[in-house]
């Protein structure tokens, strides 16, 4: 692998991604880009432009973009529509990122000429493998670099030496172990590490940052009502929102009443186990209401199609295949099958649940008077069932008859 001489690097502004600036610098000696995603994690991320310029980044190379909205409707609405959870559980917060923040971080080497892209991920994680495969399929020339499995930087005593002997600033709480390490976006927090590193040991309180505990949440339980076109939620309680204002507004519900806390130990993708805790409350209340319109709008082979597809998709997200085109064709087909998920779902928020408790939409296939306990006026006779049965019968008493033949002798 050659010196790069311009790299562009995903820069949160945090120590680790200091760290990894200062080492591009003195190791390669080559010119750094950095590049800053509002992903709606809540912070303010104009620190990281004044770290970035104390770190000696010229201001024209460094680049701080609000993909709010490409965000959610580029990628997380696009999962949605397949109701995607990974191991049956994991609403894919993370995953569902690190292609967007690949995306531009391909763009900006282009625009501005950098030979390489950095990232910080360590290699014992998934995060190096999601990077990594997004950026190759946009640009199979572009060079990657992860200091994480390149440096001798193997401890956070090294790490914070490395940093004062570069004069990077260190946040008090950064001089010793951290209790955990969180990612967050608009989608959801997760924290992982340290004193969550044993599955037996319950998650103290201190570690959700996103939604209210359950049991302290009003005791009034609160509906909300959900709009969708064609798959994707447009309002909430009648009010048109773009996509991030949606999913904003329903982290607020759903923070407020301990919606989508998720305590999790997943497969990794590079082999081990890992437990997490997951804080979706918007995502959680956005896929009961979407499963919710689906169940009047949807086909009943489609939506089985649909469901068995899933956990392949699914873990294709996980495991860094975004722009695989497995993903996109598994895409155009739920895409097909949104056409006529439309209309409204209202959800009951109560203490940590989401219900769907009512749906309707103008292209709803659910029949009153097909499945009417009262006079149906000849919608359905139900005489036909008898036939429908005895054909449906006819391979069982085949196999059973077959079966009685054979023990008899």
């Amino acid at each position: 692998m050659s010196a790069p001489k311009k790299v562009v690097l995903a820069y949160s502004g945090g120590l680790d991604t200091s760290i990894i600036l200062k080492w591009l610098q003195t190791e390669y000696g080559c010119e750094v880009v950095t590049f800053t995603a509002d992903l709606g994690q809540g912070e303010e991320l104009e620190p990281a432009r004044k770290k970035a310029l104390l770190l000696g980044i010229k201001p024209d190379n460094i680049h701080i973009v609000d993909v709010r909205e490409e965000f959610v409707r580029d990628f997380v609405f696009p999962m949605f529509r397949a109701n995607a959870l990974y191991e049956g559980l994991y609403l894919l917060g993370t995953s569902i990122a690190r292609p967007l923040i690949s995306k531009h971080l391909v763009r900006i080497a282009a625009e501005c000429g950098a030979d390489a892209v950095a990232h910080g991920a360590t290699g014992k994680g998934n995060d190096q493998v999601r990077f990594e495969l997004s950026a190759y399929a946009l640009n199979p020339h572009i060079q990657v670099i992860a200091p994480w499995r390149l440096w001798d930087l193997t401890s956070r005593t090294k790490l914070i030496e490395f940093a004062e002997a570069n004069q990077i600033p260190i946040a008090k709480d950064k001089r010793g172990e951290a209790p955990f390490s969180v990612d967050a976006n608009l989608l959801h927090t997760s924290s992982e590490g340290k004193a969550l590193e044993n599955p037996a040991n319950e998650a103290p309180p201190y570690v959700y940052q996103r939604t209210q505990n359950p049991e302290d949440a009003p005791n009034v339980a609160e509906m909300v009502e959900i709009t969708f076109e064609r798959g994707d939620a447009v309002a909430i309680d009648g009010e048109a929102m773009s996509p991030a204002t949606i999913l904003t507004r329903l982290n607020e519900l759903g923070g407020k009443h301990g919606v989508g806390r998720l305590d999790l130990v997943e497969n990794r993708f590079v082999g081990m186990k890992s437990r997490g805790i997951y804080e979706t409350p918007g995502g959680t209340i956005l896929l009961e209401a979407h499963r919710g319109i689906e169940q009047i709008t949807l086909d009943a082979g489609a939506g089985h199609l649909k469901d068995s597809i899933m956990p392949r998709y699914a873990e294709l997200i996980y495991n860094g295949f975004w722009y695989s085109p497995e993903r996109e064709m598994m895409q155009a087909l739920i895409d097909k099958s949104q056409e006529h998920v439309s209309g409204t779902v209202r959800v009951k928020l109560y203490k940590g649940s989401a219900r769907t408790v009512a749906r309707w939409s103008e292209h709803s296939l659910y029949s009153e008077a097909h499945v009417t306990f009262e006079e149906d006026a000849g919608a359905y006779d139900q005489k036909d069932a008898a036939g429908f049965i005895r054909l449906n019968a006819l391979r069982l008493k085949l196999i059973a008859t077959r079966n009685a033949r054979v023990a008899r002798k």
